[in-house]
């Protein structure tokens, strides 16, 4: 009677151990931090940096476009610097203190234009991010043309 209960309880075990060990030690994808989207991302401090991109022309001039959520209760001028051949260009984006998205690059009033050989669609273009004495990012952004539909409005 005891080999009856117990044969049957020690091949469920260790047929649950055996299939179920091989993700024991897995790595869980969803822990790992993506972004979702075209583009690339990255927080300095209270500043976030969302679905950063470029949306190019076919003169190599790119329209930088993404989303800052200002958490530092200021206003902030975000320095943005990349290199145009030899030249090494910086631009400044004043960005209010507002707990909404501010976003760049789809209103003329706030637009910055990126040119230069490496501009190109498929490349990626490396942007260097930072604000007042915050360490800042070197992001490597992706370049699209305005193929896709949510895009072509926003090519320079």
């Amino acid at each position: 009677m005891r080999r009856g209960f117990f044969a049957p309880l020690v091949l469920a075990s260790t047929l649950t151990l055996g299939l179920g060990g091989c993700t024991l030690g897995a790595e869980i994808a969803t822990d790992k931090a993506y972004d979702p989207s075209d583009g690339v991302g990255a927080t300095m401090g209270d500043v976030a940096l969302r679905n950063v991109l470029l949306i190019t022309n076919d003169d190599g001039v790119a329209n930088l476009v993404l989303s800052i959520v200002n958490s530092t209760g200021n206003d902030v001028a975000l320095q943005v610097q990349y290199e145009s051949g030899a030249q090494r260009i910086s631009d400044i984006l004043e960005i209010a203190s507002s707990p909404q998205l501010t976003r760049v690059g789809d209103d003329p009033t706030m637009r910055l234009l990126v040119s230069g050989k490496d501009v190109i669609a498929g490349a990626l273009v490396p942007l260097y991010f930072q604000y007042a004495d915050v360490p800042g990012e070197l992001l490597f952004v992706p370049v699209l043309d305005g193929s896709m539909p949510q895009y072509e409005l926003l090519v320079p």
